[in-house]
């Protein structure tokens, strides 16, 4: 799980009961959820909400749903929503897998943002990765026709996978010939621009619903 800061345990029992959503097996109303009528996105694994809380900042006229298991993380995504007066972001703390089967109910979402999943490098655990064709086929119903999917990863034989798993989903389409070029709505991470000066490559792809 990690170790907890003090600050991203304060944030976290001081947020969570404002902008959290327990996990229910039950269909999640997000127009009333937000209080409007606004595109609706999806983040899966927010890691510690850098780029979920920017990326939400800089598009006040939609609202985002970020899901992340890890304690650290939601502590810390807290802390920015809290600091920077977000009011269009909310968080389930639980596996994206149940929360998509059981909560999101089939097109209604614009977006779906995958950034930097677990690569579980050994190809023994490879079967453990989030980009599979059941899921994936899942996550293309909860789209809108038109609707995109951007999965981004640094993982070469990964982003393979995912190229493989989206092109083989037969109600999405590749907005691309193969990677697409990243778009300016996925800012650069900290850990990313150190990677880049190391010469490490990162992949996006970006699929829309027929």
């Amino acid at each position: 799980m990690g170790r907890m800061s003090a600050a991203q345990e304060r944030y976290l029992h001081a947020m969570m009961p404002k902008i959290g959503v327990p996990f229910r097996p039950e269909p999640l109303d997000l127009t009333a959820l937000f209080g409007r009528a606004a595109p609706k996105l999806l983040e899966i694994g927010c890691g510690m909400g850098e780029t979920t809380a920017r990326i939400a900042a800089l598009h006040p006229e939609n609202d985002y749903l970020g899901v992340e298991v890890h304690t650290p993380g939601v502590g810390s995504l807290c802390k920015r929503i809290a600091e920077m007066g977000l009011e269009n972001l909310r968080i389930i703390q639980h596996d994206a897998v149940e929360v998509v089967r059981a909560m999101l109910p089939e097109e209604t979402l614009c977006g779906i943002h995958i950034f930097f999943p677990d690569p579980w490098q050994k190809k023994r655990h490879h079967k453990r990765r989030l980009i599979q064709p059941p899921f994936v086929a899942e996550l293309t119903r909860r789209l809108q026709p038109g609707g995109y999917l951007h999965c981004a990863t640094d993982w070469q034989d990964y982003a393979e996978q995912m190229l493989a798993v989206l092109s083989n989903e037969p109600e999405l389409m590749n907005t691309a010939t193969n990677y697409a070029p990243r778009p300016e709505y996925r800012p650069l991470t900290k850990f990313e621009q150190r990677g880049r000066r190391l010469g490490h490559d990162v992949w996006d792809l970006v699929f829309v619903r027929r």
